[in-house]
């Protein structure tokens, strides 16, 4: 981060600080400090000696600031949001109404006080990039795509929050990490619509851009079905309320992750469909387990597959892929004879269960690519030592290095392999607590996290970093009664804050715990 060595006069009202290091006084200090201010005059003056500005305080930080000396900028009523494109609608709108501004649209005049917000196409920054100009009483938000304007914006509504102004300047930034997001069990405990477009707006004011939602497991299946209505739970979301989740996070640059975990984890479906439900060779049921060698098993997952790629639009799927029972026994093939003839029919003599289920997971791939979407897999869902090659291009979600035969993150990026991290060390909030997990705290994801830390404490080698897509903080809703939506909400408010400051910048943070946990109560 580049900031000035002193903070700037905030605009009309807010007050002129003392300089700094410029030679005009003492250190200056920014209106987090506390610092009093004496009043300033209604509108800038070339007489007037300013202060070099300091970077807006915001959640994540901006990665450079280049300090000027100035007023800033700060809101008043008769200012307006003007765009350069009807494209950049809603975000006028959203703004103008967050910050009790005027939206004007498409105008090509320039009035003291706009914000003006704009697309420039030809910008060879990435996608997600913004410049934000705040200079001569107006504010400039530019970026090469909406989304990187939308970003902007955010940066300017939390300087306004949590310092009265946006400080004179130019704010360049852009996200380390291409994927940030937040996943949603929804399966194992049901939340409001209400309740999950709040987390949607909390989201998008942190300039995350991922909600996962798993909704399907052996608790429930939670969101209504055309293709297989006797499946889906009393307690779930109909599909015009996921309408409305899908379009608010639209609106947000947020993509919904869709994610019915198979082949395991289909508890909800089974009951249903008792014909498909996995047996041992003693005929015992196996929780959860579907049983891959019959056809009608692909046929139930992949209906479902197809549905709900037209509920939800984003490029993004996740296939679950972990925990199939079948396979944690120490013998498959003797417990589960029907599941070894299927691989050695399908993949020749020699081919084992774990080659049957990699064959599944490609299947389900396929199906997911046929509907113009890219495939991820939790890790424990990738064997090795198999004859049959998960795909090269489904993503690893590793959330754990704790099951049997865990194989290394560092495995999957030597293989060449993307990964999305989902430490269950840090980023695992499971109600109730169960077995050794316990509720991830903001501060120690903030000191002792960064997206190489993919697998206990450890980060791995930095030159892996680029393959690392960005991570996923989760909730997980094991022991459901644990917690109501509430405190739940309330519990992942600063892990959120913490996570995604990691995942714009993964380098040691400027602000301490302390003065970071305080700036998330001026800005949230």
């Amino acid at each position: 981060m580049i900031a000035g060595t002193a903070v700037v006069a905030l605009g009309a009202g807010l007050g002129v600080w003392a300089a700094g290091d410029d030679g005009s006084g003492g250190p200056a200090r920014s209106a987090a400090d506390g610092v009093s201010a004496a009043p300033a005059a209604t509108s800038p003056s070339p007489s007037r000696s300013y202060a070099l500005s300091s970077a807006p305080r915001t959640i994540p930080s901006v990665r450079e600031h280049t300090p000027a000396r100035g007023p800033g900028w700060r809101p008043e009523r008769a200012h307006r949001v003007v765009v350069d494109g009807t494209g950049l609608a809603d975000e006028g709108r959203l703004l103008a109404g967050e910050l009790g501004l005027t939206y004007a649209g498409e105008k090509d005049d320039r009035r003291a006080g706009d914000v003006r917000l704009e697309v420039d196409k030809g910008l060879k920054t990435g996608a997600e990039s913004y410049t934000m100009t705040v200079r001569d009483g107006r504010v400039t938000v530019r970026g090469p795509s909406e989304a990187g304007v939308f970003y902007g914006t955010r940066t300017l509504k939390q300087a306004v929050r949590g310092g009265g102004a946006a400080p004179e300047g130019v704010v360049k930034d852009a996200p380390a990490k291409p994927r940030r997001g937040l996943m949603l069990d929804i399966a194992r405990k049901h939340y409001s619509a209400d309740w999950i477009e709040d987390r949607i707006r909390e989201l998008g004011d942190l300039k995350y851009n991922e909600l996962g939602l798993h909704f399907s497991d052996d608790q429930g299946f939670r969101i209504e079905s055309s293709s297989h209505p006797e499946i889906v739970s009393a307690d779930h979301l109909t599909k015009a309320q996921v309408k409305r989740i899908v379009g608010l996070a639209a609106a947000r640059h947020i993509t919904i992750v869709p994610e019915i975990d198979s082949p395991g984890h289909l508890g909800a479906v089974l009951d249903a469909h008792p014909d498909l439900q996995l047996r041992n060779a003693r005929g015992t049921a196996t929780k959860g387990a579907i049983d891959i060698s019959k056809p009608g098993a692909a046929e139930i997952v992949d209906d479902l597959i197809d549905e709900y790629a037209e509920v939800f639009p984003g490029g993004q799927w996740h296939l679950g892929g972990d925990e199939y029972q079948a396979l944690t026994v120490s013998d498959p093939a003797a417990s589960y004879p029907q599941l070894a003839a299927a691989a050695r029919e399908k993949y020749g003599s020699g081919a084992t269960v774990e080659d049957l289920t990699t064959g599944w997971l490609n299947d389900r791939a396929a199906t997911v690519r046929a509907n113009h979407r890219t495939p991820r897999a939790w890790n424990d869902g990738f064997f090795r030592g198999t004859s049959v090659k998960a795909d090269d291009d489904l993503r690893v979600a590793y959330w754990t290095g704790k099951e049997i035969g865990a194989r290394q993150p560092s495995e999957y990026l030597a293989e060449g392999r993307q990964v999305i991290n989902y430490n269950d060390e840090f980023l695992y909030y499971v109600l109730g607590q169960p077995q050794t997990f316990v509720y991830p705290t903001g501060q120690r994801i903030y000191e002792h996290w960064t997206p190489r830390v993919i697998r206990g404490t450890e980060a791995v080698d930095a030159r892996y970093d680029d393959q690392i897509l960005g991570g996923s903080f989760a909730v997980w809703g094991d022991i459901p009664g644990a917690q109501t939506q509430a405190q739940v909400a309330d519990g992942i408010r600063l892990p959120l804050a913490a996570t995604v400051q990691k995942l714009w910048d993964p380098d040691a943070p400027e602000l301490s715990w302390a003065r970071f946990k305080a700036l998330a109560e001026k800005v949230g």
